[in-house]
């Protein structure tokens, strides 16, 4: 990569709140007041299955794509997305049942650049990324070919058990 090429960072969020949409918009709100980071792009929303933890409303989800300025690092940006949900009201269950339990605001970093880091606390690629209709559909709305682990990501939603019904993921 060149010294002047321009990181991409892509964001994945979500909320299964009963204002999902508002809350998504002050997380996207949150990540534009960030200094040195440019909101470059919007997926369109989705209603998602939840996964894993199933008896909770759907979510609304959708994948922003960020410019962050040379100066960020993918562990930064992670640190500052935790604060934007904690401020957002994002409160973390000890009970490991409920990992993936219902949320205010979620903000997962899923790709920064072609960068890979497997810092236990922050893993870039994001580790489900490949596993998740609803991360991956709305990624290719606005990076149509972006790569991870450098195979498309069209390739890995190819691979994956879901069924799209206009802005409903199934999986």
């Amino acid at each position: 990569m060149s010294p002047h090429a321009e990181i991409r960072a892509y964001v994945g969020l979500g909320s299964n709140s009963l204002d999902a949409e508002d809350m998504l918009t002050r997380a996207r709100e949150g990540l534009s007041r960030l200094p040195g980071l440019r909101l470059n792009a919007i997926s369109p929303l989705y209603s998602t299955e939840p996964q894993g933890y199933t008896d909770q409303p759907w979510f609304l989800n959708q994948v922003v794509e960020l410019l962050p300025a040379s100066f960020w690092r993918p562990q930064s940006l992670l640190a500052a997305m935790l604060r934007l949900e904690s401020k957002l009201g994002r409160v973390r269950s000890p009970d490991p049942a409920l990992r993936y339990g219902p949320r205010a605001i979620d903000a997962d970093l899923l790709l920064f650049g072609e960068e890979s880091c497997a810092d236990p606390v922050c893993r870039v690629p994001h580790p489900r990324l490949v596993q998740r209709a609803f991360a991956l559909v709305p990624l290719l709305d606005i990076a149509p070919h972006v790569r991870i682990d450098g195979i498309t990501a069209a390739h890995w939603l190819a691979r994956l058990n879901y069924r799209l019904d206009g802005r409903r993921i199934f999986q």
